[in-house]
């Protein structure tokens, strides 16, 4: 049985746009015209960067642990729990012993995230 080209999976859909945004955190991308989503994989022990960027992002931890950082505060996030980061504010993730799966939500979306790559794009990194 074939699916609908809008019907996508979670886990292991070819169609998404594969970037690896730091050792051990990996993400498929799924681009649309005003919104994108991005399916996160984080392993454990791992840690993605501390940065900004100017679209609008909404992050749902579905699976898993982390440590979720932003604007220099760290909060403890178990899966369910999901939060909000206007653009231009610095943020960033990272697991201890358990990863997680996070699906992020880019409004608008991301061009540099509309090619398969590395890193987090033109993000500005923060400096530490």
């Amino acid at each position: 049985m074939s699916k609908a080209d809008w019907l996508f999976r979670l886990n292991g859909d070819p169609r998404g746009i594969a970037r690896e945004l730091a050792k051990g955190v990996n993400t498929n991308i799924f681009p649309g015209e005003n919104v994108m989503l991005s399916v996160v994989r984080v392993d454990p022990h791992a840690t993605g960067s501390i940065h900004s960027h100017p679209e609008e992002q909404w992050g749902v931890l579905l699976e898993g642990r982390c440590t979720r950082i932003q604007n220099g505060e760290e909060v403890e996030a178990t899966a369910g729990d999901f939060w909000h980061t206007p653009g231009g504010v610095s943020h960033g993730v990272r697991t201890k012993e358990e990863g997680a799966v996070i699906l992020d939500i880019f409004s608008p979306p991301r061009a540099e995230y509309r090619q398969a790559g590395q890193g987090f794009g033109k993000a500005v990194a923060e400096k530490g």
